[in-house]
């Protein structure tokens, strides 16, 4: 049998669709409330290849942590039953307008780990065209180098092959 945790990450890991957002939602639809705030302290406290992410993330872990327990206290309100239609009907209002901010919190979550995922992206791909560049340039530079090299030593043997015939002639006038 598979502990929750695992039973999560292999959810996650066989439908990748089934995010965070899903599974706290869902969880507190059936008033699995504890469940659905581990589910968000597992989330910020798990190891992650992007450096910001816990600074990002725990903010709003935090809020939808608030959140989920305003919906417990308001959905588990005691003598709900004896209050007036219309206080039951604000409630159930207030509720509903927790749910669809704990919503926008975690759509915030995932977006936040798009952005950091494609920064992360974005600086590999400014790494690797650096080196590109700079590697190409090394070899560009050796080919100019080497050709100039070649080109500047056979100018200065014909340069002197032909300085020494023109003083050897100028001499041979004189003689």
């Amino acid at each position: 049998q598979l502990s929750h945790h695992d039973e999560c990450l292999f959810v996650q890991f066989e439908y990748p669709s089934l995010s965070l957002r899903f599974n706290v939602l869902t969880s507190i639809i059936n008033d699995e409330y504890d469940l659905s705030i581990q589910r968000l302290r597992d989330f910020a406290a798990q190891d992650s290849d992007y450096p910001n992410f816990k600074i990002r993330v725990e903010r709003y872990v935090h809020h939808s942590i608030d959140l989920i327990h305003a919906i417990k206290t308001k959905r588990n309100f005691p003598g709900f039953n004896s209050l007036t239609r219309s206080k039951q009907q604000e409630l159930k209002e207030k509720v509903k307008e927790h749910f669809q901010e704990l919503k926008g919190i975690l759509k915030k979550i995932e977006k936040s780990m798009e952005e950091l995922r494609l920064n992360d992206i974005r600086s590999t791909h400014i790494v690797v065209k650096s080196l590109w560049l700079s590697l190409a340039s090394v070899f560009v530079c050796g080919i100019l180098l080497d050709l100039f090299q070649d080109a500047g030593s056979n100018a200065y043997a014909v340069f002197d092959e032909k300085s020494t015939q023109f003083l050897d002639y100028f001499f041979k006038l004189f003689e």
